[in-house]
């Protein structure tokens, strides 16, 4: 910043000496980068706007225009755009992100024919990546942020008994880790399709910046209007002015992009550590599973002893279709089956090096955690309850197949996860579960649909802060905004999936939570499924839902 500083009050002098305009972008991007680094590594908002602040300026002032005469300038000019793509997705800037796209997608064409000799083959699949990223994050209307919103998220009917909730214990949510890791999943750089959705959920929408996006306006020429201030200086205190300063923090996210078995444990004990007292971390994992039924071998190689992987104590059977193993929720707390089934952290299957079992996380169970687990293969961490070393667990675990009306919209690699689609965008997930087509033109439908679901979560926030069956591990959560949020996504979730007839009956398409919630939010209550025949109602599609007593 000092030579941001420096360069803008001598910028005659250092233009007379020398100084070429690819240089001052140069510096303002390294800027812009290492601001986005500090937003990774705190989640603070502020350093995100500080980065597409720079990044903008950049981008309307042309800093990089003419770099067809120097390959060197060019691979900056192209590091640049795929930067600048990343901070306005992740602020969700749709308008800036389009534009970003189609300039991109010409560079790196101009970039090929201008350069005949070099290889822009890693730029192409960029160009690709963030095709197929920006098709499936538009798919999701432009009305609702998926950040915190107070003006969409907090409920005044509820607001009093939420205020009022009191339990033995609260605990904050402070630290999250974020991870998936299947094929062909939809990506751009390091960040996929479901772990940004997750990333947006677990953030405050900075207040007034969703509505009050500067459009993006573009002369006849296709050269950008330049509506900064004079020419070459940007200022770098906008940021403050554009956050809402009685805004709590964001919680801390570690996000990691195909991390091997070893690299997620030690980032997990890492935040463990650093964990503030009577405070949760939450942990989501979205990955492929198998089950351990012929892995003794590879249970031997990870270190784990053969005596570990049997075991004579009874259990409660949970059954499991599709040719899968059962799982069990132990009785007496033995952690015996907690290496038998498994996730791949990896591109094969080449032994335990590439698996994380469920005993995996027990060490980290000393501390209170929240794990969210986005599986094939997730009904396999229910043996972790009871196993725990200090603190009982609060656990999502995914169905194990997805359950849509048109078989065409299974493909996770074009649309993501239907657990986190629910989790983050519970309308949007359930339009897609019926087959019905969300498009600007039905804004009025948008509107009462949301309605609907806002009264719901209205009266099921009110029955968790009310109740007295709720379970001390969901108790001293529910007064954290986020945490909650995704509690009465997650009741909605599973009450949609459990009423949702067009497909075979199992337990392999429904999620669980442990332990139990209230049977007064269970998809059978009156309090539920009055919302979600009002829902089937107003969308005409009675045929897809069976409900019953």
């Amino acid at each position: 910043m000092r030579l941001w500083k420096y360069q803008q009050k001598n910028r005659d002098k250092l233009v007379e000496s020398g100084l070429r305009r690819w240089e001052i972008g140069e510096i303002s991007s390294r800027i812009g980068q290492l601001y986005f680094s500090q937003y990774l590594r705190t989640s603070e908002a502020r350093f995100l706007f500080e980065s597409y602040i720079f990044y903008e300026a950049i981008f309307n002032r042309k800093y990089f225009e003419g770099s067809s005469r120097d390959r060197g300038v060019r691979f900056k000019e192209l590091r640049f755009y795929a930067r600048f793509l990343m901070v306005s997705l992740i602020l969700n800037h749709k308008e800036m992100v389009k534009l970003l796209v189609e300039k991109f997608t010409e560079l790196v064409e101009d970039s090929k024919a201008n350069f005949r000799g070099t290889n822009f083959k890693e730029w192409k699949l960029v160009v690709q990546e963030i095709v197929q990223f920006t098709k499936a994050d538009t798919a999701i209307l432009n009305i609702k942020p998926l950040r915190y919103c107070a003006m969409f998220d907090s409920y005044p009917a509820s607001l009093s008994y939420v205020s009022r909730f009191h339990a033995k214990r609260l605990l904050k949510f402070q630290d999250a880790v974020l991870t998936s890791y299947h094929k062909n999943e939809v990506k751009f750089a390091e960040l996929t399709l479901d772990t940004f959705r997750m990333l947006q959920c677990l953030e405050w929408e900075p207040s007034g910046s969703f509505y009050q996006n500067h459009p993006v306006e573009s002369r006849e020429n296709g050269n950008m209007s330049d509506h900064s201030v004079v020419s070459g200086l940007i200022d770098i205190n906008l940021a403050a002015d554009m956050l809402d300063p009685t805004l709590p923090s964001n919680p801390k996210k570690a996000v990691l992009y195909r991390p091997s078995t070893t690299q997620l444990i030690s980032v997990i004990a890492t935040v463990c550590e650093g964990l503030p007292p009577d405070s949760v971390m939450l942990i989501y994992l979205s990955a492929p599973g198998d089950t351990g039924t012929d892995n003794t071998s590879e249970i031997k190689s990870s270190g784990v002893s053969s005596k570990c992987a049997r075991s004579n104590a009874p259990y409660n059977h949970h059954e499991q279709n599709n040719g899968l193993c059962q799982n069990h929720v132990t009785m007496n707390g033995d952690s015996s089956q907690c290496f038998q089934n498994y996730l791949w952290l990896g591109p094969s299957k080449n032994g335990g090096s590439n698996f994380l079992y469920p005993g995996d996380i027990i060490p980290f169970t000393r501390r209170p955690t929240f794990m969210i687990i986005d599986s094939d293969n997730s009904h396999a961490f229910k043996v972790l309850h009871g196993a725990e070393k200090g603190e009982p667990a609060a656990l999502f675990l995914s169905p194990q197949r997805p359950s849509f009306k048109d078989p065409s919209d299974t493909d996770m690699a074009q649309n993501g996860s239907q657990f986190t689609f629910f989790l983050t965008v519970p309308l949007q997930a359930f339009c897609q579960l019926v087959g019905f087509n969300l498009s600007n033109d039905v804004l009025d439908m948008y509107n009462d649909l949301e309605s609907i679901i806002s009264a719901a979560f209205s009266e099921w926030e009110k029955i968790l802060c009310t109740s007295t069956s709720l379970d001390l591990v969901w108790a001293q959560l529910v007064s954290d905004p986020f945490l909650r949020r995704l509690i009465l996504r997650f009741i909605f979730c599973r009450a949609v999936l459990t009423l949702f007839c067009l497909r075979e009956s199992g337990h392999q398409y429904l999620p669980v939570c442990i332990p139990e919630l209230p049977s007064i939010v269970s998809p059978k209550s009156e309090a539920v499924q009055s919302y979600i025949i009002r829902l089937v109602k107003h969308l005409e599609v009675a045929d897809c839902f069976s409900f019953h007593e």
